[in-house]
């Protein structure tokens, strides 16, 4: 059989887009190719279509459609970008595929999803595969697997309150954990554009709206695991919390953000149908998250939110998104190195998971999860140890410093030594005392309204109290 040449493909591309004269969408054009396109390559075709202006663009965000250009507009053609788009397809296929070192199953797994979908078995949502496991008991990844692990992410702040080592590099994590997980989703930030847009507030030129919203959202979920990691645990409320986080602003319905959805699903690429009745899926989504909670070692639990949250699918979207920051929930409360996902392969992600979906094996993702840890571990280990050491008496009263601040602000008090003083707790020191009065001082004169809720304070609290203020 002969070869598809690159002008094939556009042409294909193009023949798909002109049977719709109504337009279509990206999403619509990804499902008629039945997983056998990437979205990042589809997005590739239809910019080159554009550029050559046989394809047109109209309506922003969610409402792009793409229209079939007139003829007259397709005889315009610049025959130089069509040389250059078909040598960059034919250097693409030469490329070896970017990939994480498979085992053997691994390997097995990735043969058979990348058959076409007509050739797997569809399959629904199994319960006794959730049933199978036993908290403490059943173990995803072995004793000397885990162990393993821990010692590549142990950290000098291992032995600090919680969140101690996501606080230090928390700049850097930002910036990584954000890009390489919307990396996942197809979005098309650099990570200097992430970098940008995170420290700046800089929105990358010529990207999509979706795009940054969707990078701001992790950094904002992010923050709220690092800085109240008393708060963040492994629970329904947690959960739930991420998903409101990540996904504001990104689904259809605004009231379907940080809420188990009311309809069925189905998963771009896989034959898996997730399981459909509401009542269902509540009862399900509460068995899941009290069984992640009952597992005691860190890595076993992070690994097993990665399995059965996107099994389960118990939101409308942003599933993956959400099991990939709550697999951080306990390496940042065990002062672990986190798990940032630089690096890791958008493809190998998606077969791992279409692996768990349509054959509850776990192998492929097992291979992702250990290179993805081992890779996060030699940035942030690293990094932490060049850090300036946390001060230890903030540490040690860090509940007494909230309690002083939070006490001052509620009471419309002046920033003075006498007023911090007078709320100090006697479990502080005699020789602590001066010490920690200056650290609130420090504090009450940089807070504001973006670092007010690490100390419990809402917005109105502040804002009043800054009007009592001289």
């Amino acid at each position: 059989m002969a070869r598809t040449t690159p002008a094939q493909k556009l042409d294909q591309l193009a023949q798909l887009i002109a049977k719709h004269p109504e337009g279509v969408d990206s999403e619509s054009l990804l499902l008629a190719f039945e997983g056998a396109l990437q979205l990042r390559t589809l997005q590739r075709r239809l910019a080159q279509l554009v550029q050559q202006r046989r394809v047109r663009v109209e309506g922003q965000a969610r409402a792009v459609r793409y229209f079939a250009a007139d003829s007259g507009a397709a005889l315009l053609v610049d025959a130089v970008a069509v040389a250059v788009a078909a040598a960059q397809e034919v250097q693409e296929v030469q490329e070896v595929e970017a990939y994480v070192p498979l085992s053997a199953e691994g390997a097995d797994i990735k043969a058979y999803v990348r058959q076409p979908r007509h050739l797997r078995r569809p399959v629904g949502y199994r319960m006794e595969f959730l049933e199978q496991y036993q908290p403490n008991h059943t173990a995803y990844l072995s004793a000397n697997l885990r162990e393993q692990l821990h010692s590549l992410g142990c950290s000098p702040a291992q032995q600090t309150p919680a969140g101690t080592f996501a606080r230090d590099i928390l700049s850097r994590l930002l910036i990584d954990l954000s890009w390489a997980s919307s990396q996942l989703e197809g979005n098309t930030y650099s990570r200097l554009d992430t970098a940008r847009l995170i420290e700046f507030g800089q929105v990358a030129e010529g990207k999509d709206a979706l795009e940054t919203q969707m990078i701001l959202n992790h950094k904002q979920a992010i923050e709220f695991l690092v800085h109240a990691p008393e708060i963040a645990t492994v629970s329904p409320d947690t959960i739930v919390a991420l998903h409101a986080l990540l996904s504001d602003g990104l689904m259809p319905e605004p009231a379907m953000c940080g809420r188990i959805r009311r309809r069925a699903v189905e998963i771009g690429g896989s034959v898996y149908l997730p399981v459909a009745l509401p009542q269902r899926l509540e009862e399900l989504f509460g068995i899941v998250v009290s069984m992640a909670a009952e597992i005691a070692d860190p890595f076993e639990q992070a690994f097993f939110l990665m399995v059965h949250l996107p099994y389960l699918q118990p939101f409308e979207d942003v599933n993956k998104r959400v099991s990939r920051l709550a697999a951080n929930i306990p390496f940042i409360r065990h002062n672990l190195c986190p798990l940032s996902f630089i690096d890791v392969p958008q493809q190998a992600y998606v077969d791992a998971m279409i692996g768990v979906y349509e054959l509850n094996r776990l192998e492929l993702l097992r291979d992702v999860f250990v290179w993805a840890y081992e890779r996060s571990c030699q940035q942030y280990v690293a990094v932490q140890q060049n850090l300036v050491p946390p001060d230890i008496l903030r540490l040690r009263y860090r509940q007494a410093l909230g309690q002083v601040i939070g006490a001052i602000v509620r009471s419309g008090a002046a920033i003075t030594e006498a007023n911090v003083l007078a709320q100090l707790p006697n479990s502080v020191q005699p020789e602590d005392r001066a010490h920690l009065t200056q650290l609130v001082l420090k504090e009450l004169a940089g807070l504001h309204a973006g670092n007010a809720v690490r100390f419990g304070l809402r917005p109105l609290e502040l804002a009043a109290w800054n009007q009592w203020l001289p």
